[in-house]
């Protein structure tokens, strides 16, 4: 038996009439209501499912099935009154938009709630992840190990993916491993609140110079009680029964999986949505969830530094262990198709490489992957500030908290401004900025700070560098959902997305690699010879810059990718794009493997 080809969306052309009439009868109205919206034309040149130019859609008249108002689908009472005043209808559910896409309908509000969970528990976490080993007093080989198991879980995404697309349960592929995943991460949370003591807390001022808490204690005792504050943040003894350096990090080891579990189903589900919108609709969905995402974490991210400093970490895990299982009614409640058809995995994955092989895949996916890989920071930097300008660890988290505000601050400039721009000029232009806040830390390293404190300049630059972050961020999703293929959206998207993760990760390893041109240790900082780490900056700068010298692989808009995919397959530029992909998972799991079995394998203490 003959496999037929399976065609990617954004190429596949429409049937002939009647193939898709029987196709159509054979689906409930739910099913109909989430399948992407068709042209009333009968004509078959263009494909009525996946990418088209707008300008076809402009040029043929093209319509919308609605509800033959031209206002879109509305709540109405039996009598014809609406349920809501027209305005807020409007605005709660965007007429232009079908209802499926209409995310803040009840049988869809588990889809921004995913990603509003998903914001939230990611700036919760942070002061879990990066302080609560640290008052354990762990060591930096252990604080390694954490960070290691941080990143881990995210390598696995398109395992998740793949087992939604292939093995539903009870009939649904999406909403039982979005639940799962959630009650996974709570209980693994829950674990902590019940077999551990976590008064590990300590406590001081916020701007406590580092030198002044090394010295507190000493300066205590010779009776300097101006000193109060800075004394309580002096390591207290820690617990017998605190949690282990070994049962925290697998706590928050089986809490990554469950959170990368469900954040994979939230974007499979929108994978799905985006190709029912609108052409001059396109990304506002992808738009909107990362919206409520990065706005969430910015009021976590605040939240978490304050409920932790002031009243423990136990607080903190109590939030992460119950806000999991607050969103399980609306998960119940999400519309999906029971029983869809199911593909097997061997014509999921000949999808899947049909799709890499198009010239409209493995080009711009090509540029995502450069373009991160070349991202490499200047790791010598946190050690800088710490030890010659001596910001404490709440002063740390202060500036990732501002980073939260402005990353959400670009995401909402894209979504409201960027998105008619190209993308190869947003890729443009915040390359030329982020070049400038790279530069401006060689200032900061010779003192010139133009009169401001040392923490207010280091605020601005390193924050600042997060809001170009954010306006980056959603061309490449948009892009990313336009590539995924029918049916096999929860892998497909999961592969492009982890392709971009592993990017950094492989960044991450290279940016540690340039220390060893200069001395940027510890002790050379601290007597003051700052030459190497100006020096690094100057070449971290350069090298994040040139990946705009490939942004002519980039399409301007989605209609770049129809004629890129019009230029036919290449079967070389799949191997190469599955294999790089392949290879940067590799790495990033056996690093955090080596991680978590052989802490201090690089050669930490």
């Amino acid at each position: 038996m003959t496999n037929k080809e399976v065609v990617p969306a954004y190429e596949k052309a429409t049937d002939n009439e009647e193939a898709s009439t029987n196709y159509h009868k054979t689906l409930k109205s739910k099913e109909l209501e989430l399948q992407p919206l068709r042209r009333q034309s009968t004509s078959d040149d263009d494909s009525a499912y996946g990418l088209r130019s707008s300008d076809d859609d402009e040029e043929d008249g093209v319509g919308y099935v609605e509800d033959g108002t031209g206002n879109g689908v509305s709540e109405k009472t039996a009598s014809g009154d609406y349920l809501l005043p027209g305005w807020l209808d409007r605005m709660l559910f965007p007429p232009h938009l079908p209802r499926a896409c209409q995310l803040l309908r009840p049988e869809n509000i588990a889809v921004p709630a995913c990603y509003l969970l998903v914001g939230l528990l990611q700036g919760l976490s942070g002061s879990i992840i990066g302080v609560l080993p640290l008052d354990l007093q762990a060591s930096e080989a252990q604080q390694t190990t954490f960070m290691a198991i941080r990143s881990l879980p995210a390598s696995f995404k398109i395992a998740f993916g793949f087992l939604s697309d292939n093995c539903p349960i009870a009939g649904y592929r999406r909403k039982p491993y979005m639940m799962a995943g959630w009650l996974i991460a709570s209980l693994s949370m829950a674990s902590l609140l019940f077999f551990s003591n976590l008064d590990v807390v300590t406590r001081g001022s916020c701007f406590a110079s580092t030198k002044r808490v090394e010295t507190a204690a000493d300066s205590a005792a010779n009776g300097d009680e101006s000193l109060e504050n800075v004394v309580a943040v002096v390591n207290k003894p820690i617990p017998d029964d605190a949690p282990s350096i070994p049962f925290l990090a697998v706590s928050i080891l089986i809490f990554g999986l469950g959170f990368w579990m469900a954040d994979v189903m939230g974007d499979s589900i929108v994978a799905e949505k985006a190709k029912l919108e609108p052409p001059n609709s396109r990304g506002s969905i992808q738009s909107s969830c990362y919206s409520f995402r990065f706005g969430a974490a910015m009021v976590a991210s605040p939240l978490s530094t304050f409920v932790y400093s002031t009243y423990g970490p136990g607080y903190v895990i109590m939030l992460l262990s119950i806000l999991p299982l607050c969103i399980l009614p609306a998960i119940y409640s999400l519309e999906e198709v029971a029983n869809a058809p199911i593909r097997s995995t061997r014509q999921q994955c000949q999808e899947i490489w049909n799709t890499v092989c198009s010239r409209a895949a493995w080009q711009p996916m090509g540029f995502v992957f450069l373009y991160n890989l070349l991202q490499v920071s200047n790791s010598a930097w946190k050690e800088f500030q710490r030890t010659v300008l001596g910001f404490t660890s709440c002063q740390f988290n202060l500036i990732s908290n501002v980073a939260y505000v402005l990353l959400f601050m670009g995401i909402l400039s894209y979504k409201y401004h960027f998105i008619k721009y190209s993308w190869r000029s947003v890729y443009i232009w915040t390359t030329a900025l982020n070049g400038l806040f790279s530069a401006l830390q060689v200032l900061l390293i010779y003192g010139f700070t133009f009169g401001l404190p040392n923490f207010v300049f280091a605020l601005g630059d390193d924050a600042f560098a997060e809001f170009v972050v954010g306006i980056q961020f959603l061309p490449a999703t948009i892009m990313m959902v336009h590539l995924c293929p029918e049916g096999s959206e929860g892998a497909s998207y999961a592969m492009f997305t982890t392709m971009s993760n592993c990017a950094g990760a492989v960044s991450t390893a290279f940016s540690t690699f340039l220390l060893k041109i200069w001395d940027t240790d510890k002790a050379t900082l601290a007597a003051g010879k700052l030459s190497g780490l100006a020096n690094l900056t100057y070449l971290t700068t350069a090298i994040q810059m040139s990946g705009v010298l490939f942004v002519g692989w980039l399409p301007h808009t989605k209609d770049g990718l129809v004629e890129l995919a019009a230029m036919g397959k290449s079967k070389i530029g799949g191997f190469v794009f599955l294999s790089v992909l392949f290879l940067a998972i590799s790495y990033a799991i056996f690093v955090g493997l080596m991680n978590i079995i052989a802490p201090g394998w690089m050669g930490e203490s």
